[in-house]
């Protein structure tokens, strides 16, 4: 029996853990961050919103279900939120080598192996997040034997431009055209708008769409911090200027509200689970969502024309925007999601009522 290779998980405040080796071999930097769902882990390592960052799974038991193959519907890969892995590495507390599960075709590890991903089991996460939960969100690095690096804080470089499509791509025939600013969608996003009778031209994070012909304008998801997206900042600001009806998620939450005039900041350690609680602003609804966020926006530099959409039930943090007069509002939780809560799924329905009615 092969002995498994030991790597140290070091943060930056001096904690220093070691783990067993499931994954690539090689040294890595990035931002520690966690997440409590119990399933979903091919949905969340490809979403690109973790791009950056060196993913906790709270949920000792990972991997037991293997991964599914990237089967093509659409020009997407079915199961997969992009095209590749996109988190810097996987720590968790117990990996199953053994999996079962109708549709997998490898293990998580062999995976994580295809694609250069760290992965290290072993590790005692509830104590790794009980240190996240008190000191925040803090960087790290996963050391092999002598191969050293240097701490890196991804969110101080343009993390949507590296995830960002490099072309302008149309899925679908559908009778309503929405055009996606792409700043690292998940394929969720697109499958939803494509089943709903519409053509989606995906453009990427920086393009200028104001020559195009659209019914609606779509903000999506993406990682880092909103204020280095300054070209898609100033883009949204001009098609606040007209009727157009925009919706954004998670990441064009905050790009809208730096559009308006508004301002974000960053969380203590962010929002990432699939057991999140919002309310509706004015109402006694209640949704449970997943989410994926390390920054959010302070409700009071919302200007006069603005108001909160959702607010979050746990820490009372912005869940989401809206124009008092014009069809334009976003959320910062994912109605997307395919393995969390679907409660507001509802919303591309309202989205797309609105823009057919405003045609």
């Amino acid at each position: 029996m092969t002995k498994e290779k030991t790597a140290k998980l070091i943060l930056e405040d001096g904690t220093v853990f070691t783990g067993n080796s499931f994954g690539f071999e090689g040294s890595v930097a990035g931002e520690v961050v966690f997440n409590t769902s119990m399933t979903g882990y091919p949905e969340s390592l490809t979403d690109p919103s973790y791009a950056g960052q060196i993913l906790v799974a709270t949920y000792p038991l990972i991997g037991n279900y293997g991964v599914p193959e990237a089967v093509m519907s659409n020009g997407l890969p079915d199961y997969f939120e992009s095209g590749r892995i996109q988190v810097t590495a996987l720590i968790v507390s117990d990996y199953s080598e053994q999996y079962s599960h109708w549709s997998a075709k490898q293990s998580l590890g062999n995976w994580l192996k295809e694609h250069k991903i760290p992965g290290l089991s072993g590790i005692d996460t509830r104590e790794l997040t009980k240190i996240i939960r008190e000191k925040g969100a803090m960087m790290g690095k996963i050391v092999f034997g002598n191969n050293d690096l240097e701490f890196l804080d991804p969110n101080s470089e343009n993390l949507v431009a590296k995830v960002s499509t490099n072309k302008v791509i149309t899925y679908g025939d559908g009778s309503t055209r929405i055009l996606l600013v792409d700043c690292g969608v998940k394929y969720n996003i697109i499958r939803h708008f494509l089943k709903r009778d519409t053509t989606v031209i995906r453009v990427p994070w920086d393009y200028d769409y104001s020559q195009e012909n659209y019914d609606g304008l779509f903000i999506s998801n993406g990682p880092g911090n909103p204020k280095m997206c300054e070209t898609t900042i100033s883009h949204l600001s001009e098609s606040l200027k007209g009727e157009i009806p925009i919706f954004g998620i998670c990441l064009g939450n905050q790009l809208l509200a730096l559009a308006s005039g508004a301002d974000t900041y960053k969380l203590k350690y962010g929002h990432r689970s699939h057991n999140q609680p919002v309310l509706q602003c004015g109402t006694n609804k209640a949704l449970i969502t997943s989410q994926n966020h390390g920054f959010a926006i302070d409700n009071h530099s919302l200007s006069d024309e603005w108001e909160p959409f959702f607010v979050n039930l746990n820490d009372g943090t912005n869940e989401g925007i809206r124009h008092k007069k014009k069809p334009v509002f976003s959320v910062q939780f994912h109605p997307e999601a395919s393995s969390g809560p679907t409660d507001s799924e509802y919303l591309f329905d309202d989205f797309l009522k609105v823009v057919r009615g405003n045609k």
